[in-house]
């Protein structure tokens, strides 16, 4: 049952309605951060707490994907600090450990996906992360797609060796480890919180669970667990923890209740008053009550550390905030023996990931917009950009970092058809299953599409220096390599024969608005 008794902290009162407004500032360390004065129509919380008892700070990542180490704004390895270095967990861990020291109470909480992304992880595996993971002394953590990359027992081997909370209530695994492990939500009595955690339900067709792993709608799973700990536990309040992505944390927000504050990951998502940023940190949704719902998350790689710091109502609902994502620069401090540590763990990919094997006089751009890039790739394989200048042979695995074979395959114009019309559709025409990445194509390939309605117009394939529209009734190969050479392997080669890249964008994605298909 929910307690009637409240958190007593000393508030101005505001007549305003909800509103937010942001406000570039600094630390003492130099780190850049953007402050969040949040207004409820009864309270208004703003500037840095010193509150003594109940729950204040909140810091959280998601989406480090192995990037342990300070990286450039691509998330590339950083090698010239003069143009900025970002991240890194001993930058973190410092972020986290100095705000902490300051406040009576706070969390740290993990969105998941430690996993894939470096050459940390490519020779390591999850053996250092798990040893890192430890020493930033998380509160909880949830399980994103990549850390059931290499399957189910592996991901037990790595819970085995964290010791801290993993929470993720939608899976159902039958490995013993991940069924002692994770559990649907942890309780910190302390605050009378709980976090209920949920991952994407698409993992089995972008990760390599096992073939007997389910996953349980996200949102159906979250609503279910919350009414129970609710019913069950000595909890006045919820947090959501989830690995699902920023516009289904949103709906997640709309159509559930009892959850005010969700946590997120999964969809690299920038939020807060910056450029580029993709909505507003905390973006503000209201729930199947009517209720105002706070939905956060923290970029990706680490370059920005999620900071909030919260007080609830009995009922659960905030009632004020302040906070915002901390952006971790060349004059934040690092943790010395953090970074020192991380420093060592390079030494023996060190020389092979810095061989050069080319150079390119364009950037290799790796954006989630294709509009320019016969080949045809998961985007979401691929990784980071790859700068202009020299390339290394770290750049293509960290581009790379999956080992995805390349596969040569034979194809009817029909089967290819149906193939970019799923993709469009965001829908499989063959089962019906949902597309989640749009497809990188390779020269001789143009797509033209119509946005709105999600409809394939037209399939070209090169034909000499010409493109033709597609033949349902031809074969069309793919590629002209072996089958099972990686990706990055592929690449390798490609950079190394070639000597320099050139290639520039070349409009092989167009959208439209025309409607009618030209198969039609």
């Amino acid at each position: 049952m929910r307690p009637r008794t409240a958190l007593v902290f000393s508030l101005a009162i505001a007549t305003t309605t909800v509103s937010a407004k942001f406000s570039l500032g600094s630390r003492d360390t130099g780190t850049d951060y953007f402050n969040i004065c949040v207004y409820h129509s009864s309270f208004v919380l703003c500037g840095p707490s010193d509150f003594q008892t109940g729950l204040t700070a909140i810091y959280h990542v998601n989406d480090i994907h192995a990037h342990l180490d300070e990286i450039t704004t691509s998330g590339t390895d950083c090698t010239k600090p003069e143009s900025g270095c970002y991240g890194g967990y001993a930058r973190i861990k410092a972020a986290v450990d100095a705000g902490r020291a300051t406040v009576n109470n706070s969390l740290f909480l993990n969105m998941g996906d430690e996993f894939q992304g470096t050459l940390f992880y490519s020779y390591y595996g999850g053996e250092i992360i798990a040893d890192t993971l430890n020493q930033l002394n998380f509160d909880a953590m949830t399980l994103g797609n990549h850390e059931f990359d290499q399957g189910d027992a592996y991901l037990g081997q790595f819970l085995n060796n964290l010791t801290i909370p993993i929470v993720c209530a939608n899976v159902d695994s039958q490995d013993k480890t991940i069924n002692s492990t994770v559990k649907p939500y942890h309780v910190f009595p302390q605050y009378k919180l709980a976090v209920v955690a949920v991952t994407t339900d698409t993992i089995p067709t972008i990760s390599n669970s096992d073939k007997s792993t389910t996953f349980a709608d996200p949102i159906e799973t979250m609503q279910y667990w919350a009414d129970y700990v609710y019913a069950h536990e000595d909890v006045e309040r919820i947090i959501a923890m989830t690995h699902i992505g920023y516009e289904d944390d949103i709906a997640m927000a709309q159509n559930t209740t009892g959850i005010h504050l969700i946590i997120g990951g999964h969809s690299h998502t920038l939020l807060g008053d910056m450029a580029g940023a993709a909505g507003p940190y905390p973006t503000i949704e209201t729930n199947l009550d009517g209720e105002e719902v706070f939905v956060v998350t923290a970029y990706r790689y680490g370059e920005y550390l999620g900071y909030l710091d919260v007080q609830f109502d009995p009922t659960g609902k905030i009632v004020g905030l302040t906070g915002g994502p901390i952006h971790l620069t060349n004059q934040t401090a690092q943790d010395a023996d953090l970074e020192a540590q991380i420093k060592a763990w390079r030494v023996p990919f060190d020389a092979f990931g810095n061989e050069v094997i080319g150079n390119t006089t364009v950037l290799l751009n790796h954006n989630g917009c294709k509009t320019g890039e016969w080949c045809m790739l998961n985007g979401g394989g691929i990784r980071v950009d790859i700068p202009v200048g020299n390339v290394t042979r770290g750049d293509v695995i960290n581009a790379f970092p999956f080992g995805n074979a390349v596969t040569e395959v034979s194809l009817s114009g029909r089967d290819l058809w149906n193939i970019f019309a799923g993709a469009v559709a965001g829908v499989s025409v063959f089962n019906g299953a949902k597309v989640v990445t749009w497809p990188q194509i390779s020269q001789g390939v143009r797509v033209t599409y119509n946005p709105t309605t999600k409809t394939l117009i037209d399939l070209e394939v090169g034909q000499g220096d010409e493109m033709v529209t597609v033949d349902f009734g031809a074969t069309y190969l793919m590629s002209d390599y072996v089958v099972l050479d990686t990706l990055d392997e592929v690449l390798t080669a490609y950079i190394q024969r070639l000597g320099s890249v050139d290639e520039e964008l070349q409009n092989r994605v167009v959208p439209v608005n025309d409607t009618t298909p030209v198969q039609s």
